[in-house]
């Protein structure tokens, strides 16, 4: 057996009672869990992304704790912070004070800081959910037509290319202007949220399905895989025992850098109006509704979009250097 150059060399007890020269060390091969893990223990700008995207779900998952312990109500007018003659916030740097930590909405004085944090949760419920739904299709899809081929897999490659030049906006567009504000009983934020979801990841799923099928095309031909076909093991079992822990490195890499995607898409739709619901906050939103007053403050327009920009940067580097740490070629 070769030993590759991420082996290691570690203190081992001699096989077979043979004895070690004084000093002589065993070589004992580490996992690739092992080894991907000591790679991106050294990507420091990685695991700085990392902490970000972790700090920021914990932001998202305790939103309304935070709105208590430092912030006001979401939808709490706060007309006593506006300029009555401009409306614009009267103290400087968009309303910012230790009562309003980020500041107030123009017009309506409403806490800025509040809506951040819900923001948060809303940008990133859609942003993982939407990623572990196209996740989930691409792999199954993908799967299928890499391993079977034939007439599965023209079928499934034609649909992943009409879905990739689908436009998604439009029709998400449509699709919202014609669905009922609240639907399964949730209310209408949860509704819109799960609409987006199912939009966002369906046209999503094509593009890890593509990925997935040119894996499993490489991988269907190897030994493991016929040395499964000859002792009857069947399609489900080399599918999802076989293939699939050996494509789980991609998978992951490409769910991270897809998160960002989604992100931004949601930020989109919502700065088109077509996303989450007023009076719920969403980075996206903001932004839309800064449009009126980003000259006369622009500190509306700079929060919610540096709060765009760094998760989307966070979710980038961890992502790349997730790749770099899961590339069996690199050193």
């Amino acid at each position: 057996m070769s030993i590759g150059p991420e082996a290691s060399t570690e203190q081992l007890a001699p096989a077979d009672g043979a004895e070690r020269a004084p000093g002589e060390q065993a070589i004992a091969g580490r996992s690739l869990r092992q080894i991907a893990w000591r790679r991106l223990k050294k990507d420091k700008v990685a695991l700085a992304g990392g902490v970000v995207v972790m700090f920021l779900t914990f932001i998202a998952v305790i939103a309304p704790l935070l709105t208590r312990w430092f912030g006001h109500p979401i939808d709490e007018f706060h007309i006593g912070e506006i300029d009555p003659t401009f409306g614009t916030p009267n103290r400087p740097w968009g309303g910012i004070s230790k009562d309003f930590i980020l500041g107030v909405e123009p017009t309506s004085g409403r806490d800025v800081f509040s809506r951040i944090v819900y923001g948060a949760q809303t940008s990133l419920s859609v942003a993982f959910l939407s990623a572990f739904f196209s996740t989930l299709l691409g792999v199954l899809f993908g799967l299928s037509a890499g391993y079977l081929g034939g007439w599965v897999d023209s079928a499934i490659s034609r649909v992943m290319d009409f879905l990739l030049a689908f436009p998604q906006l439009l029709f998400a567009i449509a699709l919202v202007s014609v669905l009922p504000d609240t639907m399964f009983g949730l209310g209408d934020r949860w509704s819109r949220v799960g609409i987006l979801v199912v939009v966002i990841g369906f046209f999503g799923w094509p593009y890890i399905g593509r990925i997935v099928r040119g894996q499993t095309l490489s991988l269907r031909e190897r030994e493991f895989v016929e040395a499964s076909k000859s002792i009857g093991a069947r399609s489900p079992r080399i599918l999802f025992r076989e293939l699939l822990p050996n494509l789980a490195a991609p998978i992951l890499v490409y769910t991270t850098l897809i998160i960002p995607t989604n992100i931004l898409t949601e930020a989109a739709l919502s700065f088109l109006g077509v996303g989450i619901p007023p009076p719920w906050p969403s980075w996206g939103g903001m932004l839309s509704d800064a449009i009126a007053t980003y000259q006369s403050d622009p500190m509306y327009m700079i929060v919610p979009g540096m709060m765009i920009f760094i998760t989307v940067l966070a979710f980038n580097l961890f992502g790349d250097g997730l790749r770099d740490a899961l590339d069996p070629k690199a050193r």
